[in-house]
């Protein structure tokens, strides 16, 4: 026990005072708590630009475009009067897509006839097309039914049974734990789990590389058991920051109760911390560690299953995903944060975190009893 508490005691202090550690596990996460969500906190896409060639001018087609300029995804940048004027307003970027109205819209409205209208919607960035056909659909459907209603109600039909003839099945969507139906809602609660993996990796692989002339003797299992409780310490800082103070800061619904988010946290914090152990007695580099964790980002990124569903991926993948801590860890702090599950509910990935903790923690001091037997050899040469 003396062994373990004087490795922690040494390990504690590199923490704080290797400015390359400290910055990684202080400096960057303030860095990226305060800058990486900014791009996300409109939620949604707003007042997408669209042009409109109106060739019916009539008040049917002017109230449509009335109305789709009035909802907050898209705004009627331009009325123009021919296609190919509206063509080249898009290849120049000014707007993302073109609403052509045909002529005689209205007329064939009137008359009960399909009255189509055409949408040419950039599709490049998905979100773009997403909000436009949504409000152009959205509007398209309130007007038609509108129009439809009085043409029924002016024939003689009760106004009741008008509108539950157009309308007989209407929905009412409401969007739970994620009330604004925003992107950062989504995005952030697993960036954020990324982001916390990251650091770790990175900061417990440089501890490991950095040379440390002055560390006390001890077994392995006591070396890494002082190391784990030291890296403890600041994730014990950094944790509750980001999984509890910042989601509060950015309006992200939060049902779970802070113990059991913390909980819940632990064994991927030892699981990631293994995990860095083992990348440091791997690469042996402070500038391998860095790149190593640089290039493996972006697949931990797509492997998490928050960006492309899991169950879209081949089996392999799939079971290359579970041995990431983050991924269970994902799957599992949503549930419990956002939508207040209890840890019986998440029994799975709570139980796939300490089984990657043991495992990669019975790695790293096999490697480190290694490394102490090649290095007590290497000295008596």
């Amino acid at each position: 026990m003396r062994a373990v508490f004087a490795v922690f005691r040494h390990e504690l202090r590199r923490i704080f005072t290797l400015r390359p550690v400290f910055s990684v596990f202080i400096l960057a996460a303030a860095i990226y708590a305060v800058f990486y969500p900014q791009p996300y906190l409109t939620e949604a896409l707003r007042n997408v630009p669209i042009v409109v060639v109106d060739r019916d001018g009539t008040s049917s087609s002017r109230e449509m475009v009335r109305r789709l300029d009035a909802t907050s995804d898209v705004s009627v940048a331009l009325v123009l009067p021919d296609l190919p004027s509206a063509q080249r307003a898009v290849y120049e970027r000014t707007v993302s897509g073109i609403l052509l109205i045909p002529g005689n819209f209205e007329r064939d409205l009137l008359h009960g006839r399909p009255s189509p209208v055409a949408l040419y919607a950039d599709a490049s960035y998905f979100l773009i097309y997403q909000r436009i056909a949504g409000a152009v659909s959205a509007v398209a459907r309130t007007l038609g039914a509108e129009v439809e209603s009085a043409r029924l109600v002016g024939a003689g039909v009760d106004p009741a049974l008008a509108g539950a003839v157009v309308d007989p099945m209407p929905l009412t969507a409401v969007p739970l734990f994620n009330p604004q139906g925003g992107y950062a809602t989504y995005l952030l609660p697993a960036a954020f789990v990324l982001i916390l993996q990251q650091l770790l990796l990175i900061g417990t692989g440089l501890l490991g590389t950095i040379p440390d002339p002055d560390r006390p003797s001890a077994g392995a299992l006591a070396t890494v058991t002082g190391k784990y409780i030291a890296y403890l310490v600041p994730a014990a800082l950094i944790l509750p920051f980001y999984l509890i103070a910042l989601p509060y800061l950015y309006g992200i619904p939060r049902l779970g109760s802070p113990a059991t988010i913390l909980l819940f946290a632990l064994p991927f914090v030892l699981a990631v911390c293994g995990l860095g152990l083992i990348a440091s007695a791997v690469f042996r580099t402070p500038l391998a560690v860095q790149l190593a964790t640089a290039a493996v980002g972006l697949p931990v990124f797509f492997l998490a299953g928050f960006s492309w569903p899991q169950e879209s991926m081949p089996d392999a993948v799939r079971l290359v995903a579970r041995l990431l801590p983050s991924t269970s860890a994902i799957d599992g702090l949503v549930r419990v944060a956002q939508l207040g599950g209890p840890l019986s509910e998440v029994a799975d990935p709570f139980l796939t975190l300490w089984a990657l903790a043991g495992l990669y923690g019975a790695i790293a001091v096999a490697l480190a009893a290694r490394r102490g037997r090649y290095g007590h050899v290497d000295r008596r040469r």
